[in-house]
């Protein structure tokens, strides 16, 4: 279950950094706050491809899983203040045309960092350290 967890999680990602990429440049400009000193349009495209990358390497890489699964939770922590301004600014995007439909997408943001956690093994891993056992 975790398995096909991690790769259909690997696979969402993939998707929507191809969407910054590509279809969705627009949609995605629209959740980059203000106050980031650097281009929209630039904030953009690198995050597509650190999504694509990251989305890769939760599928191909399966030994460094647990690695892996910190660096996209830590993703998804750090792409949060965009979605934090979307809400604040009331930008509307993907459908997100009401506050609580962006309030929502808030509140589904945890959800992402968890999955990453638990179908990574990341999570077990460090509960196994802190009580000095071995997860296998």
């Amino acid at each position: 279950m975790k398995t096909i967890a991690r790769i259909l999680l690997g696979s969402f990602l993939m998707f929507a950094g191809l969407s910054h990429l590509f279809w969705a440049r627009e949609a995605f400009r629209a959740q980059v706050p203000s106050w980031v000193p650097l281009d929209a349009d630039f904030v953009v495209l690198a995050s597509g491809v650190v999504e694509i990358a990251l989305g890769l390497a939760l599928v191909v890489l399966v030994r460094r899983r647990v690695a892996l699964g910190w660096i996209v939770a830590t993703f998804f922590v750090a792409v949060f203040p965009g979605n934090i301004s979307q809400f604040l600014t009331h930008s509307d995007a993907f459908g997100l045309d009401t506050d609580a439909a962006r309030g929502i997408r808030l509140l589904l943001q945890p959800v992402l960092v968890a999955w990453a956690l638990w179908c990574t093994g990341a999570w077990a891993a460090w509960r196994s350290r802190r009580s000095g056992a071995r997860v296998r």
